[in-house]
């Protein structure tokens, strides 16, 4: 069965974050960092990172997973969303092309 993609939006709980991050706040992005970056490693996350739009910062996340269910599982489990400070949304999507997926020339 192909692998499924996933846009993940991670939604911060002000327009201005990640400016003024409490300690607290800045605890869970750290953990947050940690979290996804062994997803990344693991292959289940292709990219993410923060999108710094002026109308308010958030983050985002491409995933390949087998099944929505590890998507949503992945999302919920985020420490940033565990420690109620972030929000997400999980919008399924298909990925034409990418660099790695580009076939290597003999």
């Amino acid at each position: 069965m192909p692998k499924q993609h996933f846009f993940m939006r991670l939604i911060a709980p002000r327009p201005i974050f990640p400016g003024g991050m409490t300690d607290e706040e800045l605890g869970l992005m750290k953990q947050h960092v940690q979290y996804v970056g062994h997803a990344f490693d693991a292959g289940v996350v292709l990219a993410f990172g923060p999108v710094l739009d002026p109308a308010g910062a958030f983050g985002i996340a491409l995933l390949e997973v087998d099944e929505g269910a590890e998507a949503e599982e992945f999302a919920r489990k985020d420490p940033s969303i565990v420690g109620g400070m972030n929000t997400f949304t999980l919008t399924p999507m298909k990925i034409a092309a990418s660099q790695s997926s580009k076939a290597v020339a003999p």
